[in-house]
């Protein structure tokens, strides 16, 4: 059997080998990543709920399914973490909000649905901002250095990966909100195609720019997960009729002959620090030492992308939560519920028009990734490393019209969010503080294939993903 404080270190790939080996169990991984959790929780908090006795039942269920020669697939008997506002019979949903407090779902969403059918152990409920658009309490924090931001929304399945107590997790992104975790904790995450996977049994942020989807230390563990949880579900109207290939199936092809695009006007803009701009440069120097060729291109309409999706987000959140304001609004924290209440006195026809705007941006993107026969489009997923804790939520004196150090993380991954088109972050290195680097890949309408098999080839010239934060080591 393999040693318990090694298993948490398992990539997904080699914990479902070492499964069918006989060298460990789904019973060790799932004790050895309880302990990994009493170990980090006090100080990370990256779990609302973990219910350990139902996680261990899982387990020695997937243990006996594999023993008696059912094998559900490469997610069976491995320990996933899922986001705080996808609904679990049974499991606490509370979608980091005292108005959701105590809230037992009667049923599973569909992507826990899918996680189950497929073998998975889901080992706890990971933390969110409230109603994926607020603060978090108490604060969730980063192993990578616990004064510096974790991401958002989806901080708790960002946090629970690179504290290595969870092998996969799921997470949400309407803006951001897979990515920029994923950034920020040198982590992989996938914004597949709008429709992709269903996103029934989800609370909502904005139901037109939602997506569900995956987060995992390496390429090939989340195309495994993409693939599990992936395909049309009756009960979401958005979710896409498309068949859902094996994602693992080209990922070695390399990426020789693939045109890869850069608008550096937008995506490399002043705002992007030295060394996030350097770690994006070396990116595209190192796809094209593999083949790929570098395209250098323009697309104006990428700066209306914010502006667009802005308003469509706000007026969206506000028709959700209007009932529950005007029910339960003393319970919302304060700047969540202004945030919320700013969506209502936006107009009618400004909500029509960026809709239209979209369809235009949509469009504009497309053209261009068939004008330029690309593949792909790099950048970096954020411009600038994890800020501190403390300047998150005021004004910084170099910052104009009193923005915040994370009002610019919005700026490369909003597009992908109007556009629906998939887009996944990867690790690109490190700052000389230690700190993670993402760079981002947009793709074509439901070829996230194409995406892995890029991060992939990259992934394996890197040893960013063996890297571990310092908090473990402690």
């Amino acid at each position: 059997m393999t040693d318990s404080p090694a298993l948490v270190n398992l990539s997904i790939s080699e914990a479902a080998d070492a499964l069918r080996r006989g060298d460990t169990t789904s019973v060790a991984l799932t004790q050895s990543t309880l302990a990994r959790i009493d170990q980090t929780e006090p100080t990370l908090q990256a779990y609302a709920t973990v219910p350990a006795s139902r996680a261990l039942a899982a387990a020695e269920q997937a243990d006996r399914e594999l023993a008696a020669g059912r094998d559900r697939g490469p997610l069976h008997g491995i320990p996933i973490g899922v986001k705080n506002n996808c609904y679990t019979k049974g499991i606490l949903t509370e979608v980091g909000s005292k108005v959701f407090a105590g809230h037992m779902p009667d049923y599973d969403a569909t992507v826990v649905e899918k996680l189950y059918a497929a073998g998975a152990v889901i080992i706890g409920k990971t933390r969110c901002q409230e109603f994926s658009c607020g603060g978090s309490e108490p604060p969730t924090r980063t192993p990578w250095d616990l004064e510096r931001f974790p991401g958002g929304s989806s901080i708790g399945s960002g946090v629970a990966l690179a504290a290595r107590s969870a092998f996969g997790a799921i997470g949400t992104d309407t803006g951001g909100s897979i990515r920029i975790p994923a950034s920020i904790n040198s982590l992989v995450g996938m914004k597949a195609t709008y429709g992709r996977v269903s996103a029934y049994g989800v609370v909502p942020l904005a139901w037109s720019l939602d997506h569900v989807g995956p987060l995992t230390r390496r390429v090939r563990d989340n195309a495994l997960m993409l693939g599990a949880i992936a395909g049309h579900d009756p009960g979401d109207a958005n979710s896409a009729r498309v068949d859902v290939p094996d994602f693992t199936a080209g990922i070695e092809g390399g990426v020789g002959g693939l045109r890869i695009g850069i608008e550096r006007d937008y995506f490399l803009y002043p705002g992007v620090t030295d060394e996030v701009r350097a770690a994006t440069e070396a990116v595209m120097r190192q796809l094209a030492d593999l083949g790929a060729a570098i395209i250098s291109l323009s697309m104006p309409e990428l700066a209306l992308a914010q502006e667009i999706l802005t308003t469509i987000r706000m007026v969206e959140s506000a028709s959700y939560h209007r009932r529950l304001i005007r029910e339960k609004g003393h319970l919302y924290n304060p700047g969540t519920r202004a945030t919320l209440e700013i969506g209502q006195t936006i107009l009618a026809t400004q909500y029509v028009a960026a809709l239209r705007a979209r369809e235009r941006f949509r469009a504009a993107v497309r053209a261009l990734f068939q004008r330029e026969n690309l593949a792909a489009l790099v950048s970096p997923t954020i411009p600038v490393p994890a800020p501190l804790l403390r300047d998150v939520r005021r004004p910084r004196p170099d910052m104009a019209n009193g923005e915040t150090p994370t009002d610019g993380f919005v700026h490369h991954v909003y597009p992908a969010n109007l556009s629906g088109q998939p887009a996944i972050s990867a690790p690109a290195g490190f700052t000389s503080d230690g700190l993670p680097i993402g760079y981002q890949l947009m793709g074509r309408p439901f070829d996230e294939a194409t995406l892995y098999r890029i991060s992939y080839a990259y992934e394996r010239t890197q040893d960013w993903h063996e890297r571990q934060p310092p908090l473990l080591y402690d």
